[in-house]
């Protein structure tokens, strides 16, 4: 395949495979490392964080919690506890003193699925697809919330490819191989980054 089709090529020409990759490195360490963090614990008995993505507590003392599940509680007609609300806010301040698309890019295990259909797209060149306007994901969001406000409950984390990806790491992926799958299809084969940039109510809520 001819360089003008290989992703990164002219970057790579341009600074060097190091510079051209170095953002990109990072970001994986830094998904990876979360990850391992988070399983290594109960899959090693070394408890550095306890919890999951979701709320956890680090070193015992740090509590941290996902902004997005506090919001569908409270909507939900769920006082969480305290720890729960104090973790929240510290990971608000973060995000919003950092910026929201670092959980994308630099936290969220989905990013390396979809980058990696981005990745494939680009290099065995798969043109048009499905459209869709960026605030389709804002409308998503609002329905996780009007869902959760209806019918008492979390219903959009039964569905959430993140909290499935983490519960499948440590109990077993099962059907969640299937979701994975077919967000990988979806952004390979029918919109280009579609799941990140136009669907997902995380990313919308972070962004």
């Amino acid at each position: 395949m001819s360089d003008q089709l290989r992703p990164g090529a002219e970057a790579i020409e341009a600074k060097g495979w190091w510079r051209a990759h170095q953002w990109l490195l990072l970001r994986r360490l830094t998904q990876v490392s979360v990850l391992a963090l988070f399983l290594i614990g109960p899959l090693f008995g070394i408890w550095i964080i306890k919890g999951n993505i979701a709320s956890s507590l680090t070193l015992d003392v740090l509590p941290l919690s996902d902004p997005y599940l506090l919001t569908q509680s409270l909507f939900a007609g769920h006082w969480p506890e305290t720890t729960v609300v104090i973790g929240a806010v510290i990971v608000a301040v973060f995000y919003f003193l950092v910026g929201g698309r670092v959980y994308c890019g630099w936290i969220c295990p989905v990013n390396m699925i979809t980058d990696f259909s981005s990745w494939l797209r680009q290099r065995f060149n798969i043109k048009g697809g499905a459209k869709f306007p960026r605030e389709s994901r804002y409308w998503l969001l609002a329905m996780t919330l009007i869902t959760a406000s209806i019918t008492g409950s979390l219903v959009w984390e039964l569905a959430n490819p993140v909290t499935m990806v983490y519960r499948g790491l440590i109990f077993g992926m099962g059907m969640v191989w299937l979701l994975v799958l077919a967000i990988f299809l979806f952004d390979l084969l029918l919109s280009s980054r579609g799941w990140c940039s136009h669907l997902c109510p995380m990313g919308a809520f972070y962004s």
